[in-house]
């Protein structure tokens, strides 16, 4: 029977209603420990890419889909244990705790998901993107004896873990429209509390005002009093008031003749 190849230059291609939608058991136990123990693989969907020779959007596959790969991790320096992340255009750098991934049957830790984010620029001053990577790794893959059954023309040599293989799941998050608003108005109120826009009263020069007008008085005081301003008294009317006031106070003084 021919033995069907989904993998094209490095692009799934599964027939007509298939979907590729693994667990994170399934990835870790049904492909990983296979690649790693060199034991067959269900199906032959996930290519070997290095991963980190390429940018997220370089990446061999559909940009709206999920991509899977396996690659090998390279030490940063010689004598350490960090892993090299660093592409053409930015790094990959880890972002909270690894998840441990538990077998259903067995109740035991089989591996590790750890995330990444994709940062475009040199550290520590890259900027983020919406590129995510979860990176599998085996738990103990050099100690662990091959869960499946050995065939009998194997040796135990040939069920040796080949090399340190990891499986990579990158995809690019999609930003919710609510969420994209809720940002802009939450940066816009900030804005306003650290930047108060304070509301200066306005004054409006009534003296000003009856100097220049022609009308009689009494037509202002009534447009004032329609309108709801008391009015001050100008300065003609003030004259008026202070003489008749000083008349009235100076005539019981006067003496005659």
């Amino acid at each position: 029977m021919e033995k069907f190849n989904f993998v094209k230059n490095g692009v799934i291609r599964l027939p007509p209603g298939f979907r590729f939608h693994p667990t994170d058991e399934e990835l870790v136990l049904q492909y990983l420990k296979r690649k790693v123990f060199s034991c067959p693989l269900p199906a032959s969907i996930i290519p070997e890419v290095d991963i980190y020779k390429h940018d997220p959007w370089d990446l061999p596959g559909d940009l709206e889909n999920e991509k899977y790969f396996f690659c090998t991790r390279q030490a940063k320096y010689p004598n350490g244990n960090r892993s090299k992340r660093a592409t053409g255009s930015g790094y990959w750098k880890a972002t909270g705790l690894d998840k441990q991934i538990v077998a259903s049957r067995s109740n035991q830790v089989v591996g590790m998901k750890k995330t990444l984010v994709f940062y475009t620029g040199k550290p520590p001053r890259g900027s983020r993107t919406d590129w995510i990577m979860h990176e599998y790794r085996l738990v103990g893959a050099g100690t662990t004896a091959c869960i499946f059954p050995q065939r009998k023309n194997s040796t135990q040599n040939s069920m040796m873990p080949m090399e340190d293989w990891v499986l990579c799941r990158i995809f690019l998050k999609k930003r919710n429209t609510n969420n994209i608003e809720d940002d802009i108005s939450k940066h816009y109120n900030e804005n306003r509390v650290r930047n108060p826009v304070i509301a200066r009263p306005s004054f409006i020069d009534f003296m000003m005002k009856d100097r220049n007008n022609s009308a009689p008085s009494s037509s202002s005081s009534s447009s004032s009093g329609s309108s709801g301003i008391t009015e001050v008294c100008s300065s003609d009317s003030n004259r008026e008031e202070s003489s008749s006031c000083n008349s009235s106070f100076s005539s019981p003084c006067r003496r005659d003749a």
